[in-house]
Parts: structure tokens; sequence; C-alpha cells
């Protein structure tokens, strides 16, 4: 038997280096706080993930909900709320019907105003509970969280990770009246990102522009109906003046949840990660599905030039329920599914 070598200096060095380190690979905590509705069902993917990687996860959720459940891959603590399970029912079903509502801009703001109202003193009201419950709040503290993980639609989560001293993660698509722009400071040129309801394009003429500038107006004023009563709890809560911009410009990571392809571009900040697509199902498209999406990405990236100088062909198909109108494609569809620059 061949004789066993003694040990190394240097390797029982990097041996004890290496053991006292491996506690850095394993799995954080994580608090989640998420807002129910479409917000959770994009979150829970991601959570899903998480879970996966080894991450021990602790959610916060009301009582009374639409979809945040019970699950195996996180811990679900739930606390009350003053409303029932029917009230929210009927506040989210009345939300979506007058969502989709015709009208003039000032019948469709003032609509979507006075129902953001009703479903803010909800969500207000949520939070309210969430914030003055001792026990839980003693709970989150004792755990010793090392983020947060949260939707800045509300600030909620935010006012814990502030109370926790624990960084913040975020996830979203946009924040009412662009506060994700104001909280980073990123630029928001008015001459190419459209404001909300100005049904602007990111290709605007002077009036256009004039426009868009007019329409910061309402959404501001927005901004102050849905924001304002969180500044005034965030300030109670924490025991200091603070505003919601406070609040969001300490996030530490911004989660984008659209992607340019679907997108009008604008400017992003270092923090800001695009992550459009990750929630989507993936599955095997038809030949047909392939080449109208082909050609959606051929449209969106051929050079203008070749475009005007191009015959324009237009396109129709229906893709399940969805039915796509694809106008002025500079090419020539074969039967055999080849296509040819015109």
């Amino acid at each position: 038997m061949a004789p066993v070598p003694a040990s190394h200096p240097q390797v029982t060095v990097t041996l004890v280096l290496l053991l006292s380190v491996l506690g850095l690979a394993a799995g954080g905590k994580l608090l989640v706080v998420p807002i129910d509705g479409s917000h959770w069902l994009s979150m829970r993917e991601v959570l899903d993930g998480l879970s996966e990687k080894g991450h021990e996860i602790v959610v916060v959720a009301p009582e009374v909900n639409l979809h945040i459940k019970p699950a195996k891959n996180f811990v679900l603590k739930m606390y009350p709320v003053p409303f029932t399970q029917e009230e929210l029912d009927e506040n989210f079903h009345a939300f979506s019907q007058e969502a989709f509502q015709g009208g003039s801009f000032l019948e469709r703001f003032v609509r979507i105003l006075q129902r953001s109202k009703k479903t803010s003193a909800l969500f207000l009201a949520t939070c309210e509970y969430l914030l003055n419950n001792k026990e839980l709040i003693k709970y989150l503290e004792d755990s010793k969280f090392d983020a947060l993980f949260t939707d800045p639609m509300l600030p909620c989560g935010q006012i814990l990770a502030e109370h926790l001293s624990v960084p913040s993660v975020f996830l979203l698509q946009q924040i009412p009246c662009s506060l994700e722009f104001e909280a980073t400071q990123c630029p928001r040129p008015h001459s190419y990102v459209p404001r909300l309801f100005s049904a602007n394009t990111d290709r605007m003429n002077f009036l256009q522009r004039v426009k868009n500038v007019l329409f910061d107006i309402p959404n501001n004023l927005l901004c102050y109906f849905m924001f304002q009563p969180y500044s005034k709890l965030a300030s109670e809560f924490l025991q200091r003046d603070v505003t919601v911009l406070d609040l969001l410009r300490n996030a530490s990571i911004w989660l984008m949840r659209f992607d340019f392809v679907f997108h009008y571009p604008r400017p992003l900040m270092p923090n800001m990660v695009i992550i459009g697509g990750i929630t989507c199902t993936h599955r095997k498209l038809t030949q047909k599905q392939i080449l109208v999406l082909w050609c959606i990405h051929y449209m969106c990236h051929i050079p203008m030039e070749l475009a005007e100088l191009s015959t324009c062909y237009p396109a129709f198909y229906e893709i399940k329920d969805y039915t796509f109108t694809i106008q002025q494609i500079p090419l020539k569809i074969k039967s055999e599914g080849v296509a040819q620059i015109a």
C-alpha cells in the first residue's frame, strides 16, 4: 500500500478558508410584500425560481385577497383587514369594467380618478393594518431578513424595508404618474416618452409634444391623490418626515417588467434591469405563429430607408383569441412560408 503523504500547511490553510466561506453560498432570507391581483401572479413566478435556488422566503399578505394563497415554496404570514372578500371582489370587478369604457379624455380621467380613490382606500387600509400589527412586526424584526422584495406600485413594502433597515428590490412595469422616473432621477424627455392617457407614440410633432407637456398636469394630480396618504402613514410609522419619493429613492434594484420590442424606447438608469418576458409561458409555436413573430421582429428592425423603397403588403393572422394586424411589412410571403424583401 502506498504511503499517505503528510498534509501540507498550505493545503490545510486553503481548506480552512474554503470551509469558512461556505456560509456565504447558502440561500438568504427574503421578505416579500406583494400587491394582490396580476402583480402577484408575475411576482409568484420569480419566487418559484428563488425558492429553487435555496432562498428562504416569507410572504406577508392580508387575509382577504384575490390570488395570494399558501404554497410549499414560501412561508405565508397573514394579517386581518377591515373589509370583506365580497367588497374586495366587487371593487376589482368594477375597476376592470371601467378601465375599458370609452369616452373623452376628461370623462376617462374623472372615472379612473374616482375608482382609484376607492381602490386606494382599500390598499391604504391594508397597509395600515399591516404596520399596526405589532405581533407581526415583531416577528419580522426578529427574523433578520437579508432583503425585501416588493412591488412599488404601492409603497407599503418600502416602508417596511426602511423600518427593518434592509435593502429592497422592486418588481414593476410602471408606477402611476411615472414616479419611477423621479425617484431614480431618470430623464423623461417630452419629445419621445409619451405620457399616460396622451395616446402619443415615441414620434411626435410639435403640437403632440406640447400635448405631452400638458398631460403631466393631470398625472401629477392623480399622483397626489394616490400617494399623499402614504407619506403621512410612513412619517407616523418611521417617526420622521418622509415622502413617497424619499422611500422609492432608497431602492437598490428596479426590475422592469417590459421589453422594448413591445414598449416605446425610454432612458434607463444603471440600477434598472429589463426583465420583460420572464413570466411568459414557454410553448411550442406553430409555423404560422413563428412566421408572424419573425415578421414583427423584421418590421421593428428594418431600416426606414429600405422600408420606404420596398413594396408593402398587409398580412392578417389570428393567434389564439387575439387578431394581429400587421401592416406595411416590406416582405413577400410565399406560400411555402419563405419571406423575401419585396
